[in-house]
């Protein structure tokens, strides 16, 4: 498995947008809401950008809950994937929490759904892709 995306997400319609979305501009992405698959691959696969959703419910390590929060610390704190650029998505708008991310390097970028631009969007997808 390769891919230059890496999405972690688990809605049902979200996954369904953005796998037709990203095909459909030729961008390649890996999609997965498990920690452990997360990890794996950023860790030993080419991940240029992590595209989070900071509201996961299915996630889970040993029976415990996963935010998509603690994933891009994770990500982040990693010596082998500290250097792959995270996107936190979320349906909120910003707050003290995410500025908190943002500020401490936990995530470099933020979107807020529902995705109503797609040409915003996606610029700030490339911004962080090499082609």
């Amino acid at each position: 498995m390769s891919g230059r995306l890496l999405l972690i997400e688990d809605d049902p319609f979200t996954k369904k947008f953005y796998s037709h979305l990203f095909k459909k501009v030729n961008i390649p992405f890996l999609l997965s809401e498990d920690p452990a698959e997360i990890m794996s691959i950023v860790e030993n696969e080419d991940v240029q950008l992590v595209l989070l959703d900071i509201n996961l419910k299915n996630s889970s390590i040993d029976g415990k809950n996963v935010s998509g929060m603690e994933l891009a610390k994770q990500i982040k704190q990693n010596a082998k994937s500290s250097h792959i650029p995270v996107i936190l998505v979320s349906a909120y708008k910003k707050n003290k929490e995410i500025n908190y991310f943002l500020e401490n390097g936990f995530a470099d970028d933020y979107i807020t759904k529902p995705i109503t631009d797609l040409n915003l969007f996606l610029k700030k997808i490339n911004k962080f892709i090499v082609n």
